[in-house]
């Protein structure tokens, strides 16, 4: 059963990836990963629909309001098949909420929000997005410069449990109540809380509605080594990472639609260079 999980689970991230070119084809660019502002954002992941073979879910998408408009009720609740990974034994839940195990990678900033979305200005001096996709920003392949088979495009996360009186490690999003300014200062805050302490419950509705474009549903980040805690540092500093039920490792595709294996012993420094489009990075390929 682990072993056709996981085939299920590739088979579905290359059929994104592939998605994702088909999109590229099409717009001339990859999509953004969520639209500003937060409480209306719509996922990039939304729009890889007609070229899933989804197109009756995409009609049912309103993109001239927000993902909560009562206009975009039908969509919430469609449950996509691509969009699950069969590993994650998680019920469809709550009853109502479509939900993913899908990510697009935005690289090893810790920013939320940058530049025109960074209305507040808290991430002005910190190092701009560097991954793939961004909030309200949109890449080319011809942007991808440190290469296509060596850069993240998608990896997966399991669901949370959808209730702040309870924590589950490795689906919820934790709040340790600092303000990191570098990955490294964030994987120590997020590692050194006690997770059964309530009011560290950050957000615990991850992976659901899969239109709602947001840290915990359909991004994630390369700060943190894959299967590791995810926190939130609010105001808009994130570190959320990739995780799975497959036995030490998460499934990434890259940028060249290929999908491999990554082990969590994975060296922190390559697995952050692959989360960069543009970092120049040079590393060694067999991980």
């Amino acid at each position: 059963r682990v072993a056709a999980d996981r085939m299920v689970c590739c088979n579905n991230l290359r059929q994104l990836g592939i998605a994702l070119h088909t999109y590229h084809d099409s717009y001339g660019t990859f999509p953004m990963s969520r639209t500003f502002p937060n409480n209306v954002a719509v996922s990039g992941l939304s729009r890889l629909l007609p070229f899933i073979e989804q197109d009756n879910t995409y009609k049912l998408i309103d993109y001239s309001v927000g993902w909560s408009h009562p206009n975009n009720a039908a969509a919430v609740a469609a449950q996509v098949k691509v969009f699950r990974c069969p590993a994650d034994n998680a019920p469809d839940r709550p009853p109502g909420i479509g939900i993913t195990n899908y990510r697009v990678n935005e690289g090893t900033s810790l920013v939320m929000w940058y530049g025109a979305t960074d209305t507040n200005g808290v991430n002005v001096g910190m190092p701009a997005p560097n991954g793939v996709f961004f909030c309200n920003m949109t890449f080319k392949i011809s942007e991808i410069r440190d290469g296509t088979s060596n850069t993240a495009a998608l990896s997966e996360h399991l669901i949370g449990d959808f209730s702040q009186s309870v924590a589950t490690e490795r689906g919820d999003t934790f709040r340790p109540g600092t303000y990191p300014s570098t990955p490294d200062e964030a994987m120590r805050d997020c590692a050194a809380i006690d997770i059964n302490d309530l009011s560290k419950q950050g957000y615990s509705n991850v992976g659901g509605p899969w239109l709602y474009g947001y840290h915990s549903t359909t991004s994630y980040w390369h700060s943190a080594p894959p299967n590791t805690r995810s926190c939130m540092f609010p105001p808009s500093r994130i570190m959320t990472t990739a995780n799975s039920n497959h036995p030490n490792l998460v499934n990434v595709c890259l940028c060249d639609g290929s999908v491999r294996a990554v082990m969590n012993n994975i060296h922190l420094e390559v697995w952050r260079a692959m989360g960069t489009r543009n970092g120049g990075e040079a590393y060694d390929q067999d991980w």
